[in-house]
Parts: structure tokens; sequence; C-alpha cells
């Protein structure tokens, strides 16, 4: 199974030459996720490879333009496509009104199957194919919600202690599913031929500032994907406007143990995005990414039990 990070823009507020407006697809397994559709997201997934057909569901943080613009595209597409499987949405549950706007921005005959299903509350849970997902309030001048996929918690089979005992074939899974296995009089736990696997965590945190919402969505994530909209010079101008640096999000990735770190939503005002990486450095020694768009970025494997 397939769990990477599709780039589809890095632009906060407006896009540049180099930069389409915010949008990310999240391959998980058999699930894939749009976070946050701005403008162009329609093309840029066509540049990407990917299927709307494929879209499994879609999460908007919030009702920023850079954020959204690129639904009603994506809502007549499913239509237009003739989406086979319902496609929910989850959305602030204070913007239910942009919302509607946005589905019906303009004339079409909508046959995909839609589901509206707002986030009312802070935690709120989402079981999704695979996992959880949580939504956690963020702090930031409208209402908006940050969200952690958790897969849950599992076993890793020792192939050597298979081995030892004889266990092969069909029996492993009679064995997975059981617990034990019984074998010429002798009971084989789960425990003694496999051991426990954390389950990998993703995290998607946009436009806010520093909040304890932040570190509870990057908590032990393998990938996290914050933005980091200005650098510390502009940290002023950050926290008037809701915003992270660089540097702060390395320092949340830093103390909240996350394995891959991906940078972007990046102010216009920054032609370079080698100053986000030093920023970033000075603060984060971990898998550091620089997002680009139509870059990709593999959610790490996990090689170490809980």
């Amino acid at each position: 199974m397939t769990r990477e990070l599709v780039i589809l823009g890095t632009a906060s507020q407006v896009p540049t030459r180099q930069r389409n407006h915010n949008g990310y697809l999240l391959r998980w397994d058999d699930e894939m996720i749009m976070f946050d559709p701005g403008e162009g997201s329609q093309r840029q997934m066509l540049r990407a490879g990917a299927s709307a057909t494929d879209l499994t569901r879609i999460c908007v943080t919030h009702f920023h333009g850079d954020h959204c613009l690129g639904l009603p595209g994506m809502i007549q597409r499913l239509s237009l496509d003739r989406v086979p499987h319902p496609v929910p949405i989850h959305f602030p549950a204070g913007g239910a009104e942009y919302f509607a706007r946005l589905r019906h921005a303009s004339a079409f005959h909508e046959t995909a199957d839609i589901r509206p299903e707002p986030v009312e509350r802070e935690g709120q849970t989402i079981p999704v194919r695979g996992g959880t997902i949580t939504a956690r309030r963020l702090r930031h001048p409208v209402e908006a919600y940050g969200y952690q996929l958790v897969e849950p918690d599992g076993r890793r089979m020792l192939p050597q202690r298979l081995a030892a005992y004889g266990i092969t074939g069909p029996a492993i899974g009679d064995l997975i599913r059981a617990g034990h296995l019984d074998l010429d009089g002798r009971r084989v736990l789960l425990a003694d031929v496999s051991e426990a696997r954390r389950g990998q965590r993703f995290a998607f945190v946009m436009d806010t500032g520093l909040c304890d919402a932040v570190y509870a969505l990057a908590e032990a994530a393998d990938l996290l994907v914050i933005e980091s909209t200005f650098l510390t010079e502009d940290a002023a101008l950050a926290a008037e406007a809701g915003h992270l640096t660089a540097a702060q999000a390395a320092r949340v990735a830093t103390e909240s143990g996350v394995r891959r770190l991906v940078l972007t939503h990046f102010s216009q005002r920054y032609p370079d995005p080698a100053r986000f990486a030093a920023e970033a450095r000075e603060h984060f020694t971990g898998d550091l990414v620089i997002a680009e768009d139509l870059g990709r970025v593999r959610v790490p494997r996990l090689s170490s039990p809980v």
C-alpha cells in the first residue's frame, strides 16, 4: 500500500509564478484525501497524474480563499466524472454558509454523492479506512481546524520466530485472527512470534498562531505538514495574522518528536525557499522537506516497536 503526500500548491494568500495556491493529496492505502483545495487544484491534479475519481474525501481547514476556492471545481469534477462512491467533505461548521455557496457556485448537474460532514467541536473524530482522523481547533481570525490521521497500533510478525515454531502459510492468518495457535498440544501465542507496532501518524496544520492544538496534532507524527508563512524577521506580523514562522514550526516538530517535517504555505514576500530551510535547521535536525509544487513526500516507514 502507498502512503504519500502529493503537493499541488504551496502558496499562501496569492499564487506566484512558481507556486500554485494550496492543495494537498494524501494517499493512505486505498484512501485519497484532499486537503485545502485552493484555486488551480484541479489542473495541478492533472499535472501530478492524480485522478478525481480516486478522491475518497476532502478536508478543509477554514474558509479563507487560498484554502477553499478550488472546491467548486473539484465538486463539479466529481459529478462530471460520475464518481461512483460517496465523497464526504469535512469543514468547520461555522463556515457552513460558505460551503453551501462554494458547492453551488455555478450551474451544473450534480450526480456525485457529496456528503457534507461539518466539524462541530474540538477533538471530533472521523473514522476512515486505515485509521481515525481527529480535528483540533486552531488559533486563527476565522474558525479553523487542523487534522491528525492515526492508524491503530498493531503487531509486526517476526519471521525467525515463526520459523522456529514451524508456522507458515494460512496458519499465520489463523494465529493473527485468534491470537493463539495450538500445535502438537502446544499453544503458541501471538506475542510469542510478533512485537508491538505503533500505528503511523499524519498531521496537517495550516493557518494558525502557536497554540496547544498545534502540539497535539504534531505529537509523534511520522509526517507533519505545517504552515510556515513567515520568517522570524516578520514574527510580529505572523502573530498579528495568526500564522507561524519557520522557526516556530521547526520547534514544534522537535518538541513533538516528528520524524519528517514538511514546511509549506509560503508568503509571496519570500522568493527564495532556501531561507525557510536555513531558519528551520536552527531548530530541527530531523528529516526536513521544503514543499515544492507537484512534489511527492512519502510517509516514512515504521522501523521500531511501540
